[in-house]
This record gives C-alpha cells, sequence and structure tokens, in this order.
C-alpha cells in the first residue's frame, strides 16, 4: 500500500506547488495593474509604458488598433492636454504556467476630473501579459467602449 500512497502524495505535492506559482502570478499581475492604474491616475505616461513590451497591441475603447509602444507613445502626446485618466478594475486573472501567459479581463472606466468624480465612459476589457525576462508585461490588449 505504501508504495501506491507514495508516488501520489509526490503527485499531490507537485500538483500544490503549480496550483501556488499560478496564485503568485495572479498576485503579481494584480499588483502590477494596480501600480498601472496609479501611474495612469497620476499622468505619468513613462511608468504607464513600463508595463508592455516593446511590439504591444493596443486596439482603444473606440477601435483604433496601435502598433507597439512607440504608436502608443505618440496616441498619448496626441491627447497632452487632456485631464482624463483611466482604471482597470480586473474581474478574471488566468496564468498559464507552462506558456509564461496570462489572460486579464475586466472593465475600465475613464475619469475627467474637472467634470466631477464619477465616470465619464468605461467597457471591458481583456489583456494578454507575457513573462518576459522574469517579470510580466502586457502583451496585447483590447478596450471596448460600452457607455
Amino acid at each position: 500500500m505504501t508504495r501506491f500512497l507514495f508516488p501520489l502524495l509526490i503527485l499531490f505535492t507537485l500538483c500544490n506547488v503549480h496550483g501556488l506559482k499560478a496564485q503568485n502570478d495572479e498576485i503579481a499581475i494584480r499588483t502590477l495593474r494596480m501600480a498601472s492604474n496609479e501611474a495612469l491616475k497620476s499622468y505619468d505616461h513613462e511608468r504607464v509604458l513600463s508595463f508592455l513590451t516593446e511590439d504591444v497591441l493596443t486596439t482603444t475603447g473606440a477601435g483604433t488598433l496601435l502598433s507597439g509602444k512607440e504608436a502608443l507613445r505618440r496616441y498619448i502626446a496626441q491627447g497632452e492636454d487632456s485631464q482624463m485618466y483611466w482604471v482597470r478594475t480586473p474581474s478574471e486573472i488566468t496564468v498559464n504556467e507552462v506558456s509564461g501567459l496570462a489572460w486579464e479581463t475586466g472593465t475600465w472606466k475613464g475619469y475627467d476630473p474637472s467634470k466631477g468624480t464619477h465616470s465619464i465612459v468605461g467597457g471591458n476589457y481583456s489583456a494578454m501579459w507575457t513573462r518576459e525576462t522574469g517579470g510580466w508585461k502586457i502583451k496585447s490588449q483590447l478596450f471596448v467602449s460600452l457607455r
């Protein structure tokens, strides 16, 4: 009987280790998302861009596709007079340990402090995260304006 229990114990331990790693990665991504939201709220555009891969793909809420971090940097610069900032709230994060990819989905809201404290636009979003050189970065993000 012991010869059957030992392999089961090893399998159980390995499953728990992988589960804890995925949970830790989810916590890391949620922490990065909070930091990204803070950078957006403080208009720290370079910090916002630091959460992205160089070849990031971004689809804006209105459907504009931006290819690469530099394209997004130019897009942000076009709206420099705007006081809008955005908050992304994840509802689900799924991590694939083997591929080093993660899926985040949730809602986003846009705020203009000159118009009060309530959001004036919002919708749903999804983001693809990749583990690059040991850290998580956004590889692709899609925003859909729904209000």
